[in-house]
């Protein structure tokens, strides 16, 4: 076997989660080192739109959120990860849904966070093709920013090696095991990695190092589906990322709102949108192409492969018909359909579990990771540590 010398900690899973504990952990002087079991990500990271949008997270993650694009941004003006700051629009298309902007702006005026309601006629001017009947007024956040996943995870990567971090990829961890106040991981080519402590934070690395635990767990998945036009014209510009009316009725930061709750009661049970889970987002990437999606489907991690491993085309359908109502784009041919599973929590905000003293799972972000996982990170390593 080959050993290797002794980190201060190990990271398993190499996702954003993973990466930013890393990051973290480094800034406070630690040796790092991060393991991941691909040699080019595969997981939730590199699998959805690439918003960090606090603006849609309830007052706790909403905190976590805001410190994440200060990271975000910071690394940015020392590393180029593809941040680009746009901003967030949430564009209502009802009464209910106006109501529900304006109530989320009062919270945000009392958290301190920059948000801007805008006319019916402002938000046209600003978007492109938008559908002037669907829009009544938006609410704007000029601070918040795109990344393009596969980009910034791998760029992740190669500043905070820069730094010092220590990257295995393609290695398999197959075992920990607690040696007095110190953890030996085994990978499955025969490396072993001694640490003070170990953070899992993949949730298949957590099933198959611990599948007892995880069979137990209160962890479901979700599937989502999402897809990429093909480019758009030179001329045609989309900035930032667009939230619409389906968005704010799922956001948990709207259900903070007072009249969330009446709103909700008035939705049809039987509806697609509910059945799938679908709200409607866009963002244009750099290659011009126009992201569009998504929708949830959920199962427990016991019956997770009653989601399927193929494209449902009906919701996919489904999608770019509810699409096509809100922005007239000059090209809806798709060149790429994808869909993305990650694991949350029934009951908590995320899964935290301590085994032996020193090794820690931190999993089931849900569908906060990209925007959530720097800020929580920064909180989770000085806990661990006892910063």
């Amino acid at each position: 076997m080959n050993n290797i010398e002794k980190y201060d900690l190990v990271v398993i899973g190499g996702g954003v989660l993973g990466s930013f504990h890393a990051y973290h952990a480094i800034n406070k002087g630690l040796k790092v080192a991060l393991i991941e079991k691909n040699k080019i990500l595969q997981g939730a990271t590199v699998r959805n739109f690439g918003q960090v949008v606090p603006s849609g997270m309830n007052t706790k993650w909403q905190t976590f959120g805001r410190e994440s694009l200060k990271i975000y941004k910071e690394i940015q003006s020392k590393f180029d990860i593809s941040v680009r700051q746009e901003g967030s629009v949430y564009i209502a298309s009802n009464e209910e849904e106006v109501k529900l902007l304006h109530e989320l702006k009062k919270i945000n005026q009392a958290n301190n966070y920059t948000s801007e309601l805008w006319t019916k006629e402002k938000t046209i001017n600003n978007y492109a093709g938008i559908n002037e009947a669907y829009v009544k007024e938006s609410l704007f956040f000029p601070d918040e920013v795109l990344v393009e996943p596969r980009v910034m995870i791998s760029k992740l990567h190669a500043y905070l090696q820069t730094k010092g971090l220590a990257l295995f990829s393609g290695k398999t961890v197959v075992r920990n095991e607690s040696v007095g106040e110190c953890v030996k991981v085994f990978t499955a080519d025969g490396m072993v990695v001694t640490a003070e402590k170990v953070i899992i934070c993949n949730g298949s690395d957590f099933e198959n190092l611990y599948p007892e635990l995880f069979s137990e767990s209160e962890l479901i998945i979700s599937k989502l589906q999402m897809m990429a036009t093909k480019p758009q014209p030179l001329n045609y510009k989309m900035k930032g990322a667009i939230l619409t009316g389906l968005s704010i009725r799922r956001y948990e930061a709207f259900s903070e709102c007072p009249s969330f709750k009446k709103i909700k009661e008035k939705e049809s049970s039987e509806s697609l949108e509910k059945k799938w889970g679908v709200h409607i987002l866009f963002k244009q990437a750099v290659d011009g192409s126009v992201i569009i999606g998504d929708s949830h489907e959920y199962a427990s991690v016991k019956e997770k492969e009653s989601l399927g491993f193929d494209l449902n085309m009906n919701i996919d359908q489904f999608i770019i018909e509810e699409a096509k109502k809100i922005f007239y784009l000059p090209n809806y041919a798709i060149q790429d359909r994808w869909y993305g599973m990650y694991s949350q929590c029934k009951e908590s905000d995320i899964y935290l579990k301590t085994i032996d003293k020193n090794i820690h799972i931190v999993t089931g972000i849900g569908g906060k990771g990209m925007t959530g996982s720097a800020g929580f990170s920064k909180e989770n390593i000085n806990s661990i540590f006892n910063f």
